[in-house]
């Protein structure tokens, strides 16, 4: 299983820095490469939530599930079809990180866990003479950089302002 983990400091109180990343339609404002998010359910676990995405030549659409909310802590989710991934998102509180102008601090961290190689190649309409093994190879060191942007795409929104944000990376896949 390949995982990416990162994660930063952001000025703001756990409870709204959970109630920000609570809002999963929200998440297509952050990547260039999510064309949407569409809803089913209330939001809460058991909410299902097909991710538009779009790379190269490729569209997919992944279906994700809510499995856990434990405010203003965690969030957990899991992708339901084509490929074995799970995730969340940790809320902490980090008072001493705060600057002289700000109350408080919390620490926001993404964790991502897949197996690349659950994927099968009849979850995508692949051009002619593209195998998946490439695609895989193109889009594992994607899957870091589009978490790296998203964090600090957040960090800029739930701050009010663009600033210097620092990610700190506990984890990634081998190949990158």
């Amino acid at each position: 299983m390949d995982s990416v983990e990162l994660s930063t400091v952001v000025y703001v109180s756990p409870e709204e820095a959970y109630e920000f990343l609570a809002d999963f339609p929200g998440y297509a404002d952050y990547s260039e490469y999510l064309d949407r998010v569409t809803r089913h359910g209330e939001g809460g676990p058991g909410t299902e939530y097909d991710i538009h995405l779009q790379w190269w030549k490729l569209n997919y659409v992944v279906r994700s599930e809510v499995t856990d909310f434990d405010p203003p802590e965690r969030i957990a989710w899991r992708v339901v079809k084509d490929l074995r991934a799970h995730g969340e998102w940790l809320v902490d509180p980090e008072p001493e990180a705060a600057p002289p102008d700000r109350e408080t601090a919390s620490r926001v961290r993404l964790v991502i866990e897949f197996d690349a190689d659950s994927a099968s190649s009849d979850m995508l309409d692949l051009p002619r003479l593209v195998s998946l093994d490439w695609v895989i190879g193109k889009v594992r060191p994607l899957v870091l950089k589009e978490a790296e942007k998203v964090v600090a795409r957040i960090v800029e929104d739930l701050e009010g302002e663009r600033r210097e944000v620092e990610l700190t990376l506990h984890d990634s896949p081998d190949t990158i």
